[in-house]
């Protein structure tokens, strides 16, 4: 007999690649998704992209009601349903909260009254703040921010005590979180909550903080999206990316489908219980050099990124992933080169309508004084 599965917010971006993932290998299922105007636009039924044997019930993860219903007959859940973006959940902070917080608490107390075989939560390594660092002396620094001082003088780079320039390496599960954003704090939470509620009532939980997710299928017009879908959003309409700071920064870019993998792996592996695991590609690129990849596979090449030289309260300089836990555990291996990614997604873009709302977003922001 198939196993059945729930996936939260599985009409969305990861949720529908993952539920891709599962079919191919003989899972029955289910969405519970809202679907969200910010993701999906006005008047969604179902998404075009999300395969045609996912059950989708559309309803909200704070409905008691409908999240009982989802979960009849299910085996397994993976929670992916919430409010996604650093920028916007610094002044929709009862919005964040109540989906991402309260939608776990609710999904949970249901789960006591249904218990399944495993629950799968998506973290996010926004919850590290900065990444992992070593000094010149080759101390590893783990606690370390930039103050506004520093920034508003333009002095990107973290430092250490005597003025040095710090170095960033990959970061590991065992980082001590260091939370910059509402959206960090509330992905905290429902990492947290699913752990310890799991370990309180015997079911097995695994959470999976997820790095810079890129692919098909994200929200092109949503401008608190990843910033591979706000630059791709940019360029289908003629306009060049807008970067922060001096584009050097760094982020860790993994491949949806890698995520994908990742994440049936978990729930399949005994051994993942009780864990966290870093969801990434191990691989280190700067937000400049990703604007100017995407151009030149898009055919943009005259729209080059703009370096603006702002700043927004809540950004972090540094951070990519060391995956060897998941390495060793799970046996993920990402399998998606960054290059052939690109292309991909490219490929995808050409037939792709997408409203940029990127001026907008940043106009939100510099009225409430979060950008420098």
């Amino acid at each position: 007999m198939k196993k059945k599965v729930l996936i939260t917010g599985g009409a969305g971006f990861i949720g529908s690649h993952l539920a891709d993932e599962l079919i191919n290998f003989g899972y029955e299922v289910r969405a519970l998704d809202n679907l969200s105007e910010q993701v999906h636009g006005k008047d969604c039924e179902r998404p075009e992209y999300l395969n045609p044997a996912v059950e989708l019930q559309v309803g909200d993860v704070r409905d008691k009601a409908a999240v009982m219903k989802a979960l009849e007959g299910v085996d397994a859940v993976f929670h992916f349903a919430a409010m996604v973006g650093v920028g916007q959940s610094m002044y929709e902070i009862k919005e964040y909260t109540d989906v991402n917080n309260i939608g776990t608490a609710v999904l949970l107390e249901c789960l006591i009254e249904k218990p399944v075989s495993k629950l799968v939560v998506a973290s996010s390594m926004s919850i590290y703040g900065e990444g992992l660092y070593k000094s010149a002396s080759g101390e590893t620094v783990t606690a370390v921010e930039r103050g506004l001082e520093q920034l508003k003088a333009g002095n990107w780079e973290l430092q250490d005590g005597q003025g040095g320039t710090l170095t960033p390496v990959p970061t590991p599960e065992s980082k001590i979180p260091s939370l910059s954003s509402v959206y960090a704090l509330s992905k905290y939470d429902q990492e947290r909550l699913c752990l310890m509620v799991g370990r309180a009532y015997n079911i097995p939980t695994v959470a999976m903080r997820f790095f810079n997710v890129y692919g098909t299928r994200q929200a092109l017009s949503n401008p608190y999206t990843g910033v591979l879908a706000i630059f791709a959003s940019r360029f289908l309409n003629n306009n060049a990316p807008m970067i922060f700071e001096d584009g050097n920064q760094q982020r860790d870019f993994v491949h949806v489908r890698d995520v994908a993998l990742a994440c049936r792996l978990a729930m399949e592996k005994e051994e993942a219980n009780g864990q966290v695991f870093n969801v990434g590609s191990g691989n280190n690129y700067t937000i400049r050099e990703i604007g100017e990849r995407l151009a030149e596979v898009m055919g943009k090449q005259d729209l080059m990124p703009e370096i603006t030289g702002k700043y927004r309260v809540g950004d972090i300089r540094h951070c990519y992933a060391d995956i060897s836990l998941a390495n060793k555990v799970l046996g993920f291996y990402p399998q998606v080169e960054f290059n052939s990614g690109l292309t991909e997604l490219a490929d995808w873009l050409e037939g792709q309508i997408a409203y940029d709302r990127v001026n907008e977003a940043s106009a939100e922001l510099a009225a409430r004084g979060l950008t420098v």
